[in-house]
């Protein structure tokens, strides 16, 4: 017994305390990627403008755009011949667009122009020639006819490309001027959407695999004019885009497109895709859209035996997601009794303990309680009811009424990711004078992953006894 004590003592002053944790995650990619200041600054360098380089580039961190630009400005002034000087231009002229205004605007137009014809193989000239075309976009929509002009032309050469034109010549496609089309095509959607959106439908018909990256772009774009003809287009991506990301895309804006066609394609989908990876992402999309009908559908689905496992999984869990828990929980526990697979009854326990319903944590521990539950269910419920915001003293007087045995030890085990200081008193009080040998084990190895001082000093009263 001493050895293991002394084992705890030195896992308490070395080893970093584990987390126990569920969680559950649901990623989308989308066009919202911006224009971004890296911190670097760059190698270490010898050149004289470095000093002043990095001066500018903490006064761009700080958002002093004014200061940035005059000082970037001076990097040329004062050092024409320095290797750092076509990033200086690139951040002088992205220092004036951050202050705005028309004449900011334009001077930044002017100097991105300069960059180009000075540095023609400038490393960030994608960056710059992006940033170049949001900027003509603005100017556009203050009335600079020229912007306007370019601006058409750009989104116009987007759509019409051929779908060999990128795809035919190199198995290697690149798409370094993505951003830039897309960021045409965006300015255009603000000036003028009845222009645009044909444009948009041309880019999403294309079915070389070197203009996927730009068809999920512009499956952004769609979505966020809220247009009537908006849930069409989307649609008709995620049925027949031969690339699966922009079907993904296409799918998860449906359910940002607030409109109750959308919700009926979403479950649609649900229901005759034969695709699992997109019924997948429809579960994920009528978890986010607004209003009963979605989640209605959700529960179906979830009660529906004939569907997936996997799939009345993700129904179940994201049911347990939404806003409004009380009506969800009511049903998520009334499914848990009708359920037989141990699996789908995890996930509706998880479910349930993610919910909003003030109960929930009372609720787990009740069911950890149900002598017909099998024991792995009700460890999975005390974990749960932890993780759910049971009170110390709820959890207290559960331990002190189990006999000895794995329920014991597993709430042993829920005390110890208790961040409530009466958890770590309770587990000095098994390791002190619990009556059963293991349940003392247990306490005294958790208390050895605590860095609180209390825990040593326990686990070393233990010691000298």
């Amino acid at each position: 017994m001493k050895l293991y004590i002394l084992g705890a003592i030195v896992a308490s002053l070395s080893i970093p305390a584990p987390q126990a944790y569920a969680a559950a995650a649901a990623t989308h990619d989308s066009f919202t990627r911006g224009l971004v200041v890296s911190t670097a600054v760059g190698p270490a360098t010898a050149d004289p403008a470095d000093s002043l380089y990095r001066s500018a580039r903490d006064a761009l961190t700080r958002g002093d755009y004014d200061r940035a630009a005059q000082l970037f400005h001076e990097v040329g002034v004062r050092y024409p011949k320095s290797s750092l000087l076509p990033d200086a231009m690139y951040y002088e002229a992205f220092a004036h667009y951050r202050s705005g205004g028309a004449a900011s605007m334009r001077t930044a137009h002017n100097i991105l122009a300069n960059l180009q014809q000075r540095f023609p193989d400038f490393g960030r000239r994608s960056d710059a020639a992006t940033l170049a075309t949001r900027i003509c976009g603005e100017l556009a929509q203050q009335g600079d006819a020229t912007c306007a002009a370019s601006i058409a032309a750009q989104a116009s050469e987007t759509g019409a490309s051929s779908s060999t034109a990128r795809g035919a010549a190199s198995a290697k496609c690149v798409d370094e001027d993505d951003d830039e089309r897309v960021a045409a095509i965006n300015a255009l959607l603000q000036m003028d959407a009845d222009r645009a959106e044909p444009i948009l439908e041309k880019v999403l018909a294309r079915r070389d695999e070197c203009s996927a990256s730009l068809r999920r772009k512009a499956v952004f774009l769609v979505a966020q004019k809220q247009s009537p003809q908006a849930v069409d287009v989307l649609l008709h991506v995620a049925q027949t885009d031969p690339d699966a990301d922009v079907r993904g895309q296409a799918v998860f804006w449906l359910s940002q497109v607030h409109s109750d066609r959308a919700v009926s394609v979403l479950s649609d989908i649900l229901h005759n895709s034969s695709d699992q990876e997109l019924r997948d992402k429809a579960l994920f999309a009528l978890g986010q859209s607004a209003g009963e009908r979605g989640t209605s559908i959700l529960r179906a689905y979830a009660s529906d035996a004939s569907q997936p496992v996997a799939l009345r999984g993700k129904a179940i869990f994201w049911l347990g997601q939404q806003k409004g828990g009380v009506p969800n929980a009511q049903f998520l526990r009334d499914l848990y009794t009708k359920l037989s697979d141990d699996d789908l009854r995890n996930q509706t326990l998880f479910a349930i303990s993610q919910g909003s319903s003030p109960d929930r944590a009372e609720w787990l521990l009740q069911l950890a309680q149900r002598s017909n539950e099998s024991v792995d269910n009700r460890k999975r419920a005390l974990f749960l009811a932890g993780q759910a915001g049971a009170s110390v003293s709820q959890l207290t007087r559960l331990y002190d009424a189990l006999p000895a045995g794995e329920l014991r030890q597993q709430m042993i085990f829920v005390f110890s990711q208790s961040r409530d200081p009466a958890a770590l008193d309770k587990l000095i009080s098994i390791a002190r004078t619990d009556k059963d040998a293991d349940s003392r084990k247990k306490a005294i190895f958790w208390l050895g992953q605590s860095h609180d001082p209390r825990a040593l000093k326990a686990i070393t009263e233990v010691l000298d006894k």
